[in-house]
């Protein structure tokens, strides 16, 4: 008799509990509904401009002659595929629900002016305008806010790296980018060692040397990128060791001073790189070995 009561009470404390749920979230200002609209819509093909405002400070993206480019805080190439997703991401913020509606607490979901700012743009001007806030409990949803509405909504995914970058980490990473197909001769010059390695009718050959193809250095050449830039003004290049030229670009390897890394600089670019000394030695082959590359 005792446990049948004790269950009937813990039965009606659960129904009072998700009475109060029920009426806190319908109340006003705050509501729980499904919704399956996008947070904001524009054509993806349109843009031509995007701004971030958030913790890494503004930054602005112009597509110029077909190619996305930082203009502010610099000036330089961005990394294609990041831009290309941050303008896919913001058409595609699946509202899940609304979790409030009340200005005051926009502060709670990190979507006031403490949210990051995305402006989207089309050449007829600003297309859409949105906050990305905090994650949800979960760490798998995001809140996010339109600029002029009060609704606070939960979207999929963790998102805000995909907008609130540095203007640095929008930068292209790439050295050198060539389809290893279309890669015919490589010269190495070390000093006063000479020598070139060529695809020819037969096959690859270093010198007159018949040899095996060279898969895995192909494959670090046709994608030569950094993680580390050098800003600063490279007055006194250090001592170079080697220079790689293919696809009429000369890439120059010098020591740096640390020398847990090496400084590099193309002909195609006053752009200084420092690249991890197992990343170069992918590159940086004697002719002996690739000899030793059998067929």
């Amino acid at each position: 008799m005792m446990m049948k009561r004790t269950l009937l009470f813990s039965l009606a404390a659960i129904a009072v509990l998700a009475v109060l749920a029920y009426v806190v979230l319908q109340g006003p200002g705050e509501q729980s509904r499904s919704g399956s609209d996008m947070l904001v819509t524009y054509d993806s093909a349109a843009v031509v401009r995007m701004e971030f405002t958030g913790d890494n400070g503004h930054v602005v993206l112009e597509k110029i002659d077909g190619i996305w480019t930082i203009t502010e805080p610099l000036r330089y190439p961005a990394e294609e595929f990041m831009a290309t997703r941050a303008v896919a991401t913001g058409k595609s913020l699946a509202l899940k629900s609304v979790v409030s509606s009340n200005p005051e607490k926009q502060g709670l979901f990190e979507v006031d002016s403490t949210g990051t700012l995305v402006s989207i743009f089309t050449d007829r001007g600003l297309a859409a305008a949105f906050r990305i806030g905090k994650t949800t409990t979960s760490f798998t949803e995001t809140y996010v806010r339109a600029e002029g509405s009060d609704d606070v909504y939960i979207t999929d995914g963790l998102i805000h790296s995909t907008f609130d970058k540095k203007g640095t980490d929008w930068r292209d990473k790439t050295i050198f980018q060539m389809p290893r197909d279309e890669i015919m001769q490589v010269r190495f010059s070390y000093g006063d060692t000479v020598f070139t390695v060529a695809r020819s009718d037969t096959g690859w050959m270093v010198g007159s040397t018949p040899i095996g193809e060279p898969t895995s250095f192909l494959a670090a050449l046709s994608s030569f990128n950094t993680q580390s830039f050098i800003d600063s003004a490279v007055t006194s290049p250090p001592t170079r060791v080697a220079t790689i030229e293919v696809g009429g670009a000369a890439i120059h390897f010098h020591e740096a001073p640390s020398g847990s890394d090496y400084l590099v600089l193309t002909s195609r670019s006053p752009q200084w790189f420092s690249v991890p000394v197992w990343k170069v030695k992918q590159l940086l082959l004697r002719k002996q070995n690739f000899e030793t590359m059998k067929r």
